[in-house]
């Protein structure tokens, strides 16, 4: 990092000529996942000690970043077509530099696309690239050629890049890297890489930094956080139940969460663990993709039903009011309307709080783009709208067990009206509550719950 740091006051020289007000102005859109959000606060801290200030408006950029998502093809559509409306606004001003980073930009025919398809882009970069922002940047802006690094196999975690943190209380903290798992759906290890652990001493020293800083919400990150510890050297081993259980040591006023969670390595010790702590949330997101044992082994999932089912029972015993929610994936490759039903029924059993449900969407490059498909993506919706429908119902009953009942939750904010604030509880289910004289934001409190609407509560502050 001593060799990045160095071109950090060049930059900083380059946009005192450069810059097309009082200082530097960077606009930087992220898509996607919290790990992303997570590397944007990455890039921003290190643009922040280049003396750049930010914008929420890109006309107004002297840099312009899209910090992109591959995991579903919404998402890079929406990548095209906000990048393409930047092509006046660099005629305009053509001293912007404009890049992309991120997953998207991890796949050959995308960056290919990029290159080809949108000259005005100066900067494409990869997600194991961060760390040499200040030296790509430099290279852009003095040499004007644009510049593409990516394919980075560097299995280095660089501990000193600066951040600036998006929020005032709520943190993101990730703890691990990459993915082994290679479920045949997802892109995500050829994009991310595979899987490493950051050294717990300096995960559980930023925890204890963000606390005593007066964080109330943080959450640990990983694209499989249940496989923390692979990568590290022998004194340094500890399980991801280790790792939560010696950050919920730490005094303070907080709440801990974590995703993503992997079935197949998710364990009694990690539950256990859960169910003794004092700040770690009763909220376990496990996704779960299918019902059926043989699209789970088409996705490559290593779990079957009873497996996943042992877990969830074994949860609901040891943490009696947990919160579960879930990932499911609606027409598979290969599946059929027995396979969905069967994915209904689980659904039905487990009782889940909510979930986040998507047709499958195939992503070039991965095994199950090339199965055969047959079912129509008609077909398909008319599943995903039966299985919504029968989530609803589930969701409302469980709302409406929680009326009269009083929970800690953490104010977030203002709902969209701004007529009354947005609040969380440890099982990451939404309260509203009447706006009062006391700004209440970034604070927790005791609610009562006086209505249901579906997954949604109101509350009144006790």
């Amino acid at each position: 990092m001593q060799k990045e740091n160095e071109y950090i006051p060049l930059v900083e020289q380059v946009m005192e000529i450069r810059k097309r007000g009082e200082v530097p102005l960077a606009f930087i859109r992220t898509y996607g996942c919290q790990q992303n959000v997570a590397d944007s606060e990455q890039i921003k801290g290190f643009l922040a000690e280049m003396g750049y200030d930010f914008t929420d408006s890109p006309e107004n950029a002297d840099f312009i970043l899209f910090n992109t998502c591959a995991v579903r093809e919404h998402a890079e559509d929406r990548v095209f077509g906000n990048v393409g409306a930047l092509k006046s606004l660099k005629r305009k001003h053509p001293s912007i530099l404009i890049a992309l980073c991120g997953c998207m930009m991890e796949q050959e025919h995308i960056a290919q696309r990029i290159y080809k398809s949108f000259p005005f882009v100066g900067l494409v970069f990869g997600t194991n690239c961060i760390h040499q922002l200040p030296e790509m940047m430099y290279k852009c802006l003095v040499d004007g050629r644009r510049l593409v690094v990516r394919g980075n196999q560097d299995t280095v975690i660089y501990e000193d890049i600066p951040k600036k943190r998006d929020g005032t209380f709520k943190a993101w903290l990730p703890i691990m890297y990459g993915c082994d798992n290679f479920c045949t759906y997802c892109i995500v290890p050829y994009v991310r890489g595979r899987e490493r652990s950051r050294n717990p001493e300096e995960v559980i020293n930023e925890a204890k930094t963000l606390i005593e800083s007066g964080y109330k919400e943080i959450t640990l990150l990983g694209q499989n956080v249940n496989s923390y510890g692979k990568g590290l050297p022998e004194e340094e081993k500890m399980t991801f139940a280790q790792l939560i259980a010696e950050i919920d040591k730490i005094e303070g006023d907080y709440l801990l969460r974590f995703m993503t969670s992997h079935p197949k390595d998710c364990s009694k010790e990690l539950i256990d663990t859960i169910a003794n702590s004092k700040h770690i949330s009763t909220h376990l997101h496990l996704p779960f993709q299918s019902g059926s044992d043989r699209i789970l082994k088409r996705m490559n999932r290593h779990y079957d039903r009873a497996k996943y089912m042992e877990i969830i029972r074994y949860a609901k015993e040891k943490i009696p009011n947990v919160s579960l929610t879930s990932d499911i994936i609606v027409g598979f490759p290969g599946e059929t309307y027995e396979d969905f039903k069967e994915t209904v029924s689980l659904v039905e059993e487990v009782g889940f709080t909510s979930l986040f449900t998507f047709i499958y969407s195939p992503r070039k490059g991965t095994p199950a783009a090339k199965m055969d498909d047959p079912i129509s993506y008609e077909e398909k919706n008319k599943w995903f709208q039966e299985l919504l429908s029968v989530q609803e119902k589930i969701s409302a009953k469980r709302c409406a067990d929680m009326v009269g009942k009083q929970y800690k939750v953490l104010v977030e904010g203002y709902t969209n009206h701004n007529n009354e604030l947005q609040a969380r509880t440890s099982g990451n289910i939404i309260v509203e509550l009447p706006c009062g004289e006391e700004n209440l934001v970034g604070q927790f409190c005791i609610v009562e719950i006086t209505q249901a609407k579906n997954w949604i509560l109101k509350g009144k502050i006790i």
